[in-house]
């Protein structure tokens, strides 16, 4: 019963950050950005959430959704160590899809509370790392 407990949860959890990216990536494409890739893999270093061009600019973007209650907010959830394993997975990115933009990286950070009741808040913080 309770690997089965762990599962729900395990799922629960994976749909919740599904829905958080579905709803960062429209942000993101409102904000004028393209979404070029989401769910970016590389080997044992991680993910990207969203990998994303802004203008010249190729932004790797993390995103955190939380349920509202007595967690950590979202924007809180990029520590030093999570920015330089991003940088990592960003020089991995590039290396597998040719090199840097002319306009650089940049890390961003979509912070997505989901409220009790009524609508998503969606917050978008530009350079975070």
């Amino acid at each position: 019963m309770n690997a089965q407990r762990a599962r729900g949860g395990q799922r629960a959890r994976s749909a919740l950050g599904r829905y958080g990216e579905a709803l960062a990536a429209r942000r993101l494409a409102r904000a004028g950005m393209t979404v070029l890739e989401r769910n970016w893999r590389c080997g044992r270093t991680g993910e990207i959430d969203i990998v994303a061009r802004d203008g010249e600019v190729l932004v790797v973007c993390e995103v955190k959704t939380r349920r509202a209650g007595p967690f950590q907010h979202p924007m809180e959830a990029v520590t030093p160590a999570k920015a330089d394993r991003l940088r990592r997975l960003a020089e991995g990115w590039l290396q597998e899809h040719g090199g840097a933009p002319p306009g650089g990286v940049r890390i961003d950070l979509v912070g997505v509370l989901l409220p009790a009741r009524g609508a998503p808040v969606v917050e978008h913080v530009r350079g975070v790392a």
